[in-house]
């Protein structure tokens, strides 16, 4: 990967999940999405749960990899339940999960039923060779909070922390990006996700130390770098 001032647009592409996650995509908006992330190259798709049969089918000759969500945008869902559509989701061609923390069980101090709810997901995943994201919502955490879920998914066998799902006050934030890093170190790789709409967004979580970014406006970020229009 190049330093973070002097990325091209083919290196940006190559660690950006293209992201569809508004609960009224239609079947031709995702379609165009998928068609964007083959000819641009990004790493992946992130769409909901509902596309991920269709964006496995229109994606399978290219590189680009398929991300869904599990217990978005709450995480709220019951760790049974989150296991079972981690499971589905794989069966139907996701590549990579990003599940949503239990916030409200992290807030109250219950570390086990965090990491358990966590590593629900790893296990299936993980033996199906799919890649799981813990998105923090890092924007409803304190500091000490953010430290804790970054450490209880690195225990839970995660493969990335991320920040934000996009729906909640705030989204991705390089002090934030810093704090992941610096807590995670190389235990896990980092995304961040959430209003990060401009190459100099993109610029600044990578210098920050995240690996991977999430961002709807992934076309115009690289387009800003010098990628060709349509």
């Amino acid at each position: 990967m190049q330093v973070a001032e002097s990325i091209d647009w083919k290196s940006a592409a190559r660690i950006m999940d293209h992201t569809l996650l508004r609960p009224e995509a239609s079947r031709e908006q995702v379609t165009k999405l998928c068609s964007e992330a083959a000819l641009y190259g990004f790493a992946s798709v992130c769409v909901q749960p509902c596309w991920t049969a269709l964006a496995a089918s229109l994606l399978r000759a290219t590189s680009v990899k398929v991300c869904t969500v599990v217990g978005f945008p709450h995480g709220a869902t019951l760790s049974t339940v989150k296991r079972f559509e981690a499971a589905e989701l794989l069966r139907l061609g996701a590549d990579e999960l990003d599940m949503v923390i239990n916030l409200g069980a992290l807030k109250s101090g219950e570390r086990v039923l965090v990491q358990n709810d966590i590593r629900g997901v790893v296990g299936v995943s993980h033996a199906a060779g799919a890649l799981v994201k813990v998105i923090l919502e890092t924007a409803l955490l304190t500091r000490e909070e953010k430290i804790l879920a970054c450490d209880l998914a690195v225990a839970a066998g995660a493969d990335f922390v991320k920040t934000s799902t996009g729906f909640a006050s705030a989204g991705a934030a390089v002090e934030d990006v810093r704090l992941l890093r610096a807590t995670v170190g190389e235990r896990a790789s980092i995304k961040a996700a959430g209003g990060i709409r401009t190459a100099a967004d993109l610029k600044a979580m990578l210098a920050a130390g995240a690996d991977r970014v999430g961002a709807s406006a992934s076309v115009s970020i690289v387009r800003e770098l010098g990628a060709p229009g349509e």
